[in-house]
């Protein structure tokens, strides 16, 4: 199912896009702030492709309607924390280069969308680091509420312990957010 948004068109990710994902995954400021170690190679990048993102009904390629250019990545996957069916957690990575544009509040937004009216979910959490300031601001731009820290919840590929701070968003508030 494709999601079309002004500027993005939200897509089924295929076998072709290795290459695109390598090119934005190997960059190091995005593997850190999405929680995985950058892509050293183009094998790495085709087989997280094959597991994480080939197949999944509510996980999108991010690609520029104006060249096709696939940028980044938006899904809603299994919320840890909230294990029922009517909840779903966000995940989103997108390339250095198109970071502080607005195409990742674009997108999310139009997850939400879907989740709320297609899913039929009753909420849809998301987390980020406490050094990641913009990713928090696309949250709250989003319409998500801070519900607390969770300290120490994850070791990284590098070693390095990182807090959670926890968002979520329900049904009833979707439609709330900030313009912009």
């Amino acid at each position: 199912m494709e999601l079309i948004t002004e500027r993005l068109v939200l897509r089924p990710f295929r076998e072709d896009d290795v290459q695109a994902l390598y090119d934005y995954s190997k960059d190091e400021p995005v593997g850190r702030n999405a929680g995985w170690k950058p892509h050293e190679s183009l094998q790495e990048s085709d087989d997280i492709l094959h597991l994480v993102f080939l197949g999944q009904p509510s996980v999108w390629a991010v690609e520029r309607k104006s060249d096709g250019r696939l940028i980044g990545s938006v899904g809603l996957i299994t919320d840890s924390a909230r294990q029922y069916g009517s909840a779903r957690s966000l995940g989103y990575a997108l390339g250095i280069r198109y970071w502080g544009q607005g195409y990742m509040t674009e997108a999310v937004r139009a997850v939400i969308r879907y989740g709320f009216e297609k899913m039929l979910l009753d909420v849809i959490s998301a987390t980020c680091y406490p050094d990641n300031p913009a990713s928090r601001r696309v949250l709250e731009k989003c319409g998500f509420q801070y519900e607390g820290t969770l300290h120490r919840a994850e070791l990284l590929y590098n070693g390095e312990i990182k807090d959670h701070l926890h968002f979520y968003l329900t049904r009833d508030r979707a439609g709330r957010s900030e313009e912009g």
